[in-house]
């Protein structure tokens, strides 16, 4: 420990600084197991057990303190107020780094023309069917992009039709050769290539 043998027998070590350690450690164990399952989900073969190993040896410390001061009601009140705040942190700092591809549905009345090329323009990978609700028929468009731009594509959809139905789905695995990672990969090929004709 950082605490000498002495500190730790006090009064102040029992019931103030362990019960904060205990809290600050929940929270780091929780929010890394929150971001590892999001990675799991997504079958990342690499993070993920990196995440764990350092998700459980947080663990362990933490519930070793719980093990040593079975009498000390406050260090279960940290643990449980850290599990909680844990999760909610992992969320925010996962929604940050918003990992993986969405997949954006988008259902509405009027023509997609302008919307797709809009969407084209952005570079985000599209396909438009024409589909038949309930009333009538409908115009439906589906949008690969990565997760960090749901946002830029949204606004988008909302400046060609406020009104427009949309959904959006987290994809695991996006093998096409138009996926944003590999778009963005064939369009620098093709700028280079380009450039390096034009110097010939």
């Amino acid at each position: 420990m950082f605490f000498s043998e002495t500190f730790m027998q006090t009064d102040e070590f029992v019931w103030i600084v362990l019960p904060i350690m205990i809290f600050f450690m929940r929270i780091i164990d929780v929010s890394i197991g929150t971001i590892r399952i999001i990675y799991v989900s997504r079958g990342n073969k690499f993070v993920a057990p990196v995440l764990g190993f350092f998700e459980v040896l947080v663990w362990v410390i933490a519930i070793t303190n719980i093990m040593q001061h079975l009498s000390n009601w406050l260090a279960y009140i940290a643990w449980a107020a850290g599990f909680a705040s844990g999760n909610f942190i992992g969320m925010l700092i996962e929604e940050k780094l918003a990992v993986g591809v969405s997949l954006i549905r988008v259902i509405t009345k009027k023509e997609l023309g302008g919307l797709s090329q809009a969407l084209s323009d952005e570079g985000f990978g599209t396909t438009s069917i024409d589909a038949h609700g309930s009333e009538d028929d409908v115009n439906m468009i589906y949008i690969i992009v990565k997760r960090k731009e749901n946002q830029k594509a949204i606004n988008l959809i909302k400046q060609f039709n406020p009104n427009a139905f949309y959904t959006i789905e987290d994809i695991r695995y996006v093998s096409h050769h138009n996926s944003p990672e590999n778009r963005n990969i064939a369009h620098r090929r093709f700028y280079l290539f380009n450039g390096w004709r034009k110097g010939k």
